[in-house]
């Protein structure tokens, strides 16, 4: 197989040692047409509209991802407003990452 580049690998671990956890705020429609199997779904559009993710720890580092890289600039902010401590946007997208080696959910 590929070999993960090393800060996607270390995130990666983290997310799988349950260190941190990882968001796909892409919406519904996309997160069904695929979506990796360590994420959780929080479309930005809900959040826009001020609905908090339900049953997501607040206080664990939380990395953030999209289909390109913008939606999670716009989505960190409105998390840290709801109390998350630790949010990390990724440049990554959807597709980068399941290429870089993030599983896929099937």
């Amino acid at each position: 197989g590929k070999i993960m580049q090393s800060h996607l690998k270390k995130i990666h671990d983290e997310i799988h040692s349950g260190q941190a956890q990882l968001l796909d705020v892409r919406e519904e429609n996309e997160w069904e047409a695929g979506h990796l199997k360590a994420a959780q779904l929080v479309p930005l559009s809900e959040l826009a509209q001020g609905r908090e993710p339900k049953s997501i720890d607040k206080s664990k580092k939380t990395y953030l991802h999209c289909r390109s890289g913008n939606r999670v600039y716009q989505a960190a902010p409105l998390l840290e407003k709801m109390g998350f401590q630790s949010v990390i946007p990724m440049d990554e997208g959807f597709e980068d990452l399941a290429y870089e080696g993030f599983e896929e959910a099937k």
